[in-house]
């Protein structure tokens, strides 16, 4: 059976059977080896995997969806998005048949693009997921309209992330996801930063924090 999408892997540092898995998606435009990079500095325990988008944008940039300008507003392609999300989970279950992990905690994530993929994938398929990571992301209206309250208990936890400064996806944007999210209730950790359309090191320690958290 070969892979749905290309990847990266890193396995746990520690000797485990079941280790939790997560999975890292890029931004438009880049590629699996962008989150691959700070791999090493994510929980020892975790198997890690990086990966690339399926839409070819050009010379090593790829993307989950297409996105046009036309009118002054961003508008995304959603076929391509739904096409995204489906081959997601098809990858999850690849991944069940190619590696031992433990499927009771399983935390999807990513940056910008990547961020709003797994806000997608993990609230429409809340069985499967322990987590949501949102860095620099927002949540579409078309995923709050498929958004289905079940139970509260099948929720997975979210973690969000936003400059203040950043100018491609405004900190408005993060701050509407967290306020649906707390109307369904799912309470997020939330936090803003004062940067820019980035993963600062600050960032980035606070969610190894949440994460080392989260597993215990």
């Amino acid at each position: 059976m070969n892979p749905p999408l290309t990847y990266l892997i890193r396995k746990p540092k520690v000797s485990i059977k079941n280790p939790p898995l997560l999975l890292l998606l890029h931004g438009v435009g880049s590629n699996e080896k962008d989150l691959f990079s700070l791999t090493d500095d994510l929980p020892d325990p975790l198997l890690i995997v990086s990966l690339r988008g399926p839409i070819t944008l050009g010379r090593d940039r790829f993307g989950w969806y297409e996105i046009s300008f036309t009118g002054g507003t961003p508008k995304i392609n959603a076929d391509q998005q739904m096409k995204s999300q489906k081959i997601l989970i098809d990858f999850l279950n690849y991944l069940q048949t190619k590696y031992q992990f433990d499927a009771n905690r399983v935390w999807i994530g990513g940056f910008s693009q990547g961020a709003v993929m797994s806000y997608s994938v993990g609230l429409l398929h809340p069985d499967q997921f322990t987590g949501i990571i949102a860095l620099s992301g927002r949540l579409l209206e078309e995923t709050k309209h498929q958004f289905q309250i079940e139970s509260s208990s099948n929720f997975p936890k979210v973690y969000i992330a936003h400059g203040t400064n950043d100018n491609v996806i405004a900190v408005s944007k993060a701050r509407d996801s967290k306020e649906f999210l707390e109307s369904v209730g799912i309470i997020p950790h939330y936090k803003e930063y004062s940067e820019g359309h980035t993963i600062s090191a600050e960032m980035l320690k606070d969610l190894i924090v949440w994460l080392e958290k989260e597993m215990e």
